[in-house]
């Protein structure tokens, strides 16, 4: 692994904020592509939503979390997944100012977003047990893991499994799934001309920008925790956590924009599952100890603002209630607040972290 830890501040902070624009640019491509694969194969949205941009959007993720785990920065990588996961979410509340008097979660017309959601939750919720509990390490990953890695796998298969085609109807005539077809139909009339196997391998490219750019936010953002004094845990959960989440921030973006809100939510949902999932990795390559075991109230209350603001928006498409307040749904609204006011308690947090901050 290199050490980046010699080469200064600034130079660091150049070096995380060039692969945080690649990340962004990468980001930016990902929709494009992963909208014209969902329309040359017919898989749907949400579908699409969790496995490729879930997917590719988590490199950066991926990477972090391996190459720290790796390299004994174990901490890191926990503070950046979890911090990732609540930031992502508060991503959509800014989403939802773009649709403008419309609240997002009243334009969802896809009841598989909810399914996500509620998947996410029971997760998240295994993490935090294992904090709280503590964990055991059997074949190479804590029992608490397995579970998290049994539970992801299970969760994956009922999303494949899941009929469209359920009733569900937003607040809005505009908004269907076949409307919402019909709009990633013409959003990839630019790609039509281009075969499956050349989308793939632009998106394969893209990814591999993705990873090269996520393993210098890793080891550049551990230099400047280094460097400034503030610590692992919330360079982990603030810095590296927004870094790493550029792509989501543009796909997201983009999708919205498009009007493809159901792949603009469940690429967050969907991120977020395989984000959790990574734990699961973190902890095979983090050593001889189960790497929870390292986690404390940090971490703890980490993993606790993910929960509150995915149940904020799982609240809002269940009630689905077109009101807003600055442009954005009042569940957008209660989002942002919590995630911000979340921030302020991490900060103070940072120096009781379990895992060393």
């Amino acid at each position: 692994m290199l050490d980046f830890t010699g080469l200064g501040l600034w130079l660091n902070l150049a070096i995380f904020a060039g692969a945080a624009v690649a990340v962004w640019m990468a980001g930016v491509r990902i929709t494009g592509y992963a909208n014209a694969i969902s329309e040359k194969t017919g898989v749907g949205q949400a579908f699409i939503g969790v496995v490729l941009l879930g997917g590719v959007t988590s490199l950066p993720e991926v990477t972090v979390g391996v190459t720290s785990s790796l390299s004994a920065d174990a901490s890191l990588a926990v503070n950046s997944i979890l911090g990732g996961i609540a930031m992502q979410v508060a991503i959509l509340a800014f989403a939802d100012m773009l649709i403008g008097r419309k609240a997002l979660t009243s334009v969802i017309p896809d009841p598989v977003v909810m399914l996500q959601g509620g998947f996410k939750i029971l997760l998240l919720s295994i993490v935090a047990a294992s904090i709280v509990v503590g964990d055991v390490p059997v074949l190479f990953s804590g029992v608490w893991m397995w579970l998290l890695a049994a539970v992801t796998v299970f969760g994956l298969w009922v999303l494949s499994r899941t009929r469209r085609d359920r009733p569900w109807i937003a607040n809005d005539e505009e908004v269907t799934p076949e409307k919402e077809e019909d709009r990633a139909r013409e959003a990839a009339e630019s790609s039509k001309k281009k075969s499956l196997r050349d989308i793939g391998w632009a998106t394969a490219a893209c990814g591999a920008v993705i990873i090269v750019a996520g393993y210098l936010l890793s080891r550049s953002g551990d230099a400047i925790a280094d460097a400034t004094g503030l610590g692992q845990s919330f360079i982990g959960a603030v810095l590296v956590a927004i870094a790493t989440s550029l792509p989501e921030v543009s796909t997201v973006f983009s999708a919205t924009r498009a009007g493809l809100y159901t792949m603009a939510m469940s690429d967050i949902f969907g991120t977020n599952l395989i984000d959790i999932f990574l734990l699961f990795i973190v902890d095979l390559t983090g050593g001889a100890d189960a790497v929870m075991n390292g986690a404390g109230r940090f971490e703890a209350f980490a993993a606790l603002i993910a929960i509150t603001v995915t149940a904020i928006f799982f609240i809002g498409l269940v009630e689905r209630r077109d009101r807003t307040i600055l442009k954005m749904g009042y569940d957008s609204f209660a989002v942002l607040c919590v995630y911000l006011s979340g921030l302020v308690v991490l900060y103070f947090l940072r120096d009781v972290s379990g895992g060393g901050g």
